[in-house]
């Protein structure tokens, strides 16, 4: 057996994803044993403060101990914890770097937003090199909470950039007053987000050539919920998501239904994620935004991501 048992952990702005996979090197192949999710909103008030807040990091805490049972459980011989935008971004990271070092017994790596990337860019194309139908170059976009990335590349990262633009960011930025989420947004708070976004694209092209690519691969919540929505799913499947393709019309009109709807009519979609429901309408215009920008005609859907690059960096 030359297959090797890893835990990979990815701690986002939003979520903390845990993933427990057997890989083997030699043929290419990730088996998953494990894989879950939890909203714990590391990244609350993060833009406005500069500081974790403790609540947050004791969700946060909550998660991670959680998964060091489902770790020791399972058996993994080797765990690496990848902290992201929220964490690089906070004056008390220290708080957060001893926390995890205290539960799970690893530092976590609060890694630059180019090594996010190529994560994400291992994780999302390894399984797609070779298929006729879906041919590089590839841009992968994963839309975080508190920043998108892009990356471009056919077998490997030819360019790739990290901005300020996430769902969750987007949210609190603009749709915030007074601690309550605007809901639904008026006309001039989504014009403020797309504006954000606009300006985001701009700086990322100045590094990656964004319509150069062949295929639009979309990573992260914001993407696998407009998914199952577009496939009218009465739950989350992930099966049913991974790899399905997302034309920009059906993008273009759930977006347009999330951003006109109130908190109780998202909250009632049967595959929203409560932790997502504030942040959904930022993350689909986001989406929307990049293939307006590339001239995307559809957006390919990969449940596997910065989680399964950061899984095969283990091994």
């Amino acid at each position: 057996m030359t297959s090797t048992r890893v835990a990979a952990i990815d701690c986002g702005t939003n979520s903390i994803r845990l993933l427990v996979a057997d890989t083997d090197l030699a043929t290419g192949e990730l088996v998953e044993i494990d894989r879950r999710m939890r909203i714990v909103r590391l990244g609350q008030d993060v833009d406005r403060t500069g500081r974790l807040a403790p609540e947050a990091l004791e969700r946060t805490f909550a998660a991670c101990r959680e998964y060091a049972e489902v770790i020791k459980t399972h058996g993994a011989r080797r765990t690496r914890f990848v902290a992201t935008s929220a964490s690089r971004d906070a004056e008390n990271r220290d708080d957060f770097v001893r926390g995890v070092l205290d539960i799970l017994g690893v530092e976590p790596e609060v890694i630059t937003g180019d090594q996010e990337a190529e994560f994400s860019f291992t994780g999302a194309t390894k399984e797609l090199t070779g298929r006729a139908d879906l041919t590089g170059p590839y841009l992968v976009v994963d839309i975080g909470g508190g920043s998108t990335e892009f990356v471009v590349g056919d077998d490997g990262v030819r360019a790739a950039r990290s901005v300020d633009i996430g769902c969750v960011r987007m949210t609190e930025r603009h749709l915030v007053r007074d601690g309550v989420v605007s809901d639904p947004p008026a006309p001039d708070r989504i014009a403020a987000i797309q504006a954000d976004i606009r300006a985001a694209l701009d700086l990322a092209e100045e590094t990656v050539p964004l319509r150069e690519a062949h295929t639009l691969v979309g990573l992260a919540g914001s993407v696998t919920t407009v998914a199952a929505i577009a496939l009218g799913l009465k739950e989350y499947d992930s099966a049913a998501i991974h790899h399905s393709r997302v034309p920009y019309e059906r993008v273009r009109e759930i977006t347009g239904e999330l951003l006109a709807a109130t908190h109780d009519e998202r909250a009632a979609i049967p595959v929203m994620h409560p932790g997502r429901v504030d942040v959904i309408g930022a993350g689909a215009l986001v989406l929307l935004e990049i293939m307006e920008r590339t001239g995307a005609r559809e957006v390919v859907v990969s449940e596997h991501d910065i989680l399964d690059g950061i899984a095969w960096s283990t091994a």
